[in-house]
């Protein structure tokens, strides 16, 4: 059994409402009961580890999901250090040997069947996976202006998705030697960044292309599209 982690302290100034948008509705409820409920109806995970903002106002007071404990901590400004914040929350429950998730709480439409590939090829790598889909457009670099500078070779480009997944003290300790870096913090965008500091090379998994990750309102029209659809 698994726990994961949820980072769920920013404010989501991009996507263009008062409300964090971790708690815009979705299919009548804030977007991130919906993960949680995803998160916590998967077999293989033990209880969820929330990292709010402090003095959160929106968040719904939820302790239990599926029979599963929701527990909850105070994050810190950027992703980084809430993730290690629930990291030393879970302290005591996880051995540093255990595999941990973490999954955006922005990222509502993660499939049970990603999640399954994500644990039996991952626990097989020492450093680890995520879930990631293969780039598929053409990709160009900018230039000064506005102008093309040039087309860049897609077929090693990767766009990275949560879950992702590592050993809980491998994970904790490349998180801490990171934001002791000082700005480190701000290059850290998601928890393969740290373990690549360290020097690992996380698995890549392929994840499903509708495992979206909710930054605009249309982003969240979207998100209820897929929640809604027929399977």
């Amino acid at each position: 059994m698994i726990w994961c982690v949820v980072p769920a302290a920013g404010s989501g100034q991009r996507f263009g409402s008062a409300l964090p948008k971790q708690y815009a509705p979705l299919v009548s409820e804030p977007m991130i009961v919906r993960t949680l409920d995803r998160l916590a109806a998967h077999p293989r995970v033990a209880g969820l580890m929330v990292a709010l903002a402090k003095d959160d106002p929106h968040w719904p007071g939820i302790e239990e999901l599926e029979g599963k404990p929701v527990r909850t901590c105070i994050g810190g400004e950027e992703r980084a250090q809430s993730v290690l914040a629930a990291l030393d929350a879970l302290a005591g429950t996880v051995a540093d040997s255990d595999w941990v998730l973490v999954h955006d709480a922005a990222r509502p439409c993660i499939r049970h069947g990603d999640i399954d590939a994500l644990i039996e090829q991952g626990t097989r790598h020492d450093d680890g996976a995520i879930l990631a889909a293969p780039m598929r457009d053409t990709v160009k670099r900018g230039a000064a202006g506005g102008r093309i500078e040039a087309s860049v070779p897609r077929s090693e480009l990767w766009r990275a998705l949560t879950p992702q997944l590592f050993r809980f003290g491998r994970l904790r300790s490349a998180l801490r030697s990171a934001l002791a870096e000082g700005n480190a913090a701000v290059a850290i965008t998601d928890e393969a960044s740290a373990i690549e500091r360290s020097g690992g090379r996380p698995l890549l998994v392929v994840g499903a292309d509708d495992n979206i990750k909710v930054t605009t309102l249309h982003d969240l029209a979207l998100a209820e599209f897929i929640l809604t659809s027929p399977a």
